[in-house]
């Protein structure tokens, strides 16, 4: 699928968003192993959610699901695992497959994981080495899924000093951790997002030389029903659309506001974006809010270090905002975002190059120089929905007509983007 983007006259009014799927993700897979049934509200259509659900419902979780949205998960405890009888299809999904891993590695029985063609590329060493130290009986392929675990007899509990910020492999060992003999503790120098430690109710400790956090087979998993907040990884998008190329305040309700997610607002505020946040308020699981914005000269700045794990989806249209921001933005210690979807500090700096913006590609990030006119041509998303998006985005700030090739990636995450992109320029 291609889609063509213009350069916006009005981009004004509401924007309904999808449900945050990181947080549906986990929200499903630990009502899956809690004692009693959960309902889940609001949960995202996205297609990697979804591949949360399919893999539950292999590995014989009760899962009902109605047209409003609604996911009804009936757990059966930590023991209420079934053996699949085919590979585990995680689609994109990375997270689905490394938080899943976790909660296999300890299972009385075989399983295997796999995943599309950009997953099977993605690096999977990094849940697969504190497993073995666990006692995990995992394989992979160079490194990559398919990932094949087998019954290891049982798990023993670890400390384990993350070698990256990475809010994925910290998840992944604390699940295995549900499952081990004594205790887990995962330390963390720099803070990734919390939301696994939030939503099951983990020990926390923090101090100046980071956080450590455990769990135990003993940890009662919560069931309950929930509703699930806005992405806010969505809202960026959105967001940075308003802030370059907005006629009218643009309206976002019902946003996660989880801290360890919105590094993006503090990027943007940084840059002079106005940005406001009204009845906030927290819900069963998160913190949510309702966020007003609107078009704000910007300027250039320098982005690195404690800043990036809490930015990490973000990256692609904060370089589609430092393109309209005066001066020069520069954005370091990224490295992780080659390991994504696709290698997302190539594709983002290939796109806009080809757009015209004069930006400079780093190993671990990027330089770009505000205010060079943009022109439409054809772009790729490089199947990755982040990077189709953050092309949307720059299409609407360019002079023409800007097509994406294979938008349909957005699905992924988003899958109304377009859509919603088309409403607010009505």
């Amino acid at each position: 699928m291609e889609q063509t983007i213009s350069g916006s006259t009005r981009f004004a009014g509401t924007a309904k968003l999808p449900a945050d799927k990181s947080i549906a993700h986990r929200a499903a897979l630990f009502a899956s192993i809690a004692d009693g049934p959960s309902t889940l509200h609001n949960f995202p259509a996205s297609a990697d959610p979804q591949s949360t659900l399919s893999c539950l419902q292999q590995l014989g979780v009760p899962i009902e699901t109605s047209s409003t949205n609604t996911v009804l998960i009936k757990g059966g405890g930590r023991d209420g695992f079934c053996q699949p009888d085919a590979p585990l299809d995680c689609g994109n999904s990375g997270t689905t497959m490394r938080l899943l891993s976790g909660m296999l590695a300890g299972q009385p029985f075989d399983s295997e994981l796999i995943g599309d063609s950009s997953l099977s590329t993605r690096p999977m060493g990094r849940i697969a080495d504190p497993l073995r130290i666990m006692g995990a009986h995992i394989s992979l392929t160079d490194g990559h899924a398919p990932i094949k675990i087998q019954c290891c007899g049982g798990l023993k509990g670890i400390d384990y000093r993350l070698p990256v910020p990475s809010a994925q492999v910290k998840s992944c060992v604390l699940l295995a951790g549900l499952w081990a003999s004594g205790r887990t503790t995962v330390l963390e120098d720099i803070p990734s997002r919390d939301h696994t430690e939030r939503m099951l109710g983990l020990p926390v400790s923090r101090s100046m030389q980071g956080c450590s956090i455990n769990s135990d087979a003993s940890h009662l998993i919560p069931s309950g029903t929930f509703t699930l907040p806005g992405d806010f990884s969505a809202a960026a998008f959105i967001l940075v659309a308003t802030l370059i190329a907005g006629t009218g305040p643009v309206h976002l309700p019902n946003v996660g506001l989880n801290p360890s997610r919105t590094g993006l607002l503090a990027v943007l505020k940084q840059m002079g974006a106005n940005i406001q946040i009204t009845e906030h308020k927290t819900s069963e699981l998160e913190p949510i809010g309702d966020l007003t914005v609107e078009r704000t000269p910007l300027h250039g700045v320098v982005i690195r270090g404690r800043q990036i794990p809490n930015i990490i989806d973000e990256i692609p249209v904060i370089a589609v905002a430092g393109a309209f921001a005066k001066g020069t933005t520069i954005l370091r210690d990224a490295t992780e975002l080659r390991y994504k979807e696709c290698d997302r500090i190539h594709a983002t700096v290939t796109n806009l190059r080809k757009l015209g913006a004069e930006i400079e590609e780093f190993k671990d990030g990027f330089a770009i120089t505000g205010m060079v006119p943009l022109r439409g041509t054809t772009v790729s998303s490089y199947d990755d929905h982040r990077i189709a998006m953050a092309m949307g985005v720059a299409g609407l700030g360019a002079y023409g007509t800007t097509t994406i090739q294979n938008a349909h990636a957005t699905s992924v995450s988003f899958p109304e983007f377009w859509d919603t992109i088309a409403k607010l320029q009505r």
